[in-house]
């Protein structure tokens, strides 16, 4: 896959978020739980839109091997990726546990990764009807849907104005759930810095829209919860990398990225104290 075929994909791959999202959306409140191994938690919400991505991604793009989280052992053996090839990496309920505590900072995850990295993100927001969108190269842009399903136009969007802003000036964004103590360490180091608390990868919406400058996640996270939003900030204009400033690494054995700092902006961030 490369950036044309992924643009024109783009348009089936936003109706199969959005009908994803509709789902996600209408189960909110169901309190079906349950928990697994290693202690995550799952719902009814999570497996239904996972199911529901799986089908109509095989019709829309019947070629293209499909990884997502609830499967991706399985998934990863049968595909056999490791080659670096193209596949679709998906995560189909982002942020469970703000879901279940009946906040609205839950998101899909849609990316497709070819040689190793992403290069189509899409970001979808079911509570808040909103869907950010990128292809690396070719730009990003922001939606809104309706219950219907029905569509706004397309909004460009782009990461904050270059230069970057000074430390007393920056507004960032961290995880409200899985908050670690190297970042915690980050955050102290930018004293005058305006910190939010978010749920799920709309935090990298945030950023690939100009509402922030920076997210740093310094703890270990799984490739499906930063593929589309890395995916998506850079195609921004803005830039995502281990704290050190290196490329991410994905499809390691487990599938796990050691931290990150995702900034709007392309010049290297603050780096961690």
């Amino acid at each position: 896959m490369d950036a044309e075929k992924c643009a024109e994909l783009m348009p089936a791959l936003t109706v199969i978020a959005v009908r994803a999202a509709l789902l996600v959306r209408g189960l909110a409140g169901t309190g079906d739980v349950r928990h697994k191994s290693g202690g995550w938690p799952v719902t009814q919400a999570d497996l239904a839109a996972e199911a529901a991505i799986r089908d109509e991604f095989a019709r829309a793009a019947p070629a293209l091997p499909m990884i997502s989280e609830e499967q991706a052992e399985a998934e990863t053996l049968r595909v056999g990726i490791a080659g670096g090839g193209s596949y679709a990496l998906v995560d189909p309920l982002d942020g469970t546990r703000e879901f279940i505590a009946g906040r609205d900072e839950y998101a899909i995850n849609i990316a497709i990764m070819t040689n190793r990295q992403p290069i189509l993100g899409i970001v979808a927001a079911p509570a808040l009807g909103l869907i950010w969108r990128g292809i690396v190269g070719r730009g990003a842009d922001r939606v809104a849907f309706a219950a219907d399903g029905g569509l706004s136009p397309p909004h460009p969007i782009h990461g904050r104005a270059r230069p970057p802003r000074p430390p007393h000036d920056l507004t960032v964004v961290v995880s409200r759930s899985h908050l670690d103590a190297r970042t915690q360490a980050y955050l102290a180091a930018l004293p005058r810095a305006r910190t939010i608390a978010c749920g799920s990868a709309i935090k990298f919406g945030r950023l690939a829209e100009g509402s922030a400058d920076l997210y740093p996640r310094l703890g270990p996270v799984r490739d499906w919860d930063v593929a589309a939003g890395h995916a998506l900030v850079e195609a921004a204009g803005g830039r995502v990398a281990t704290p050190q400033g290196q490329s991410l690494r994905y499809e390691t054995a487990e599938r796990l990225i050691r931290g990150f700092i995702a900034s709007g902006n392309p010049a290297a961030p603050p780096a961690p104290p």
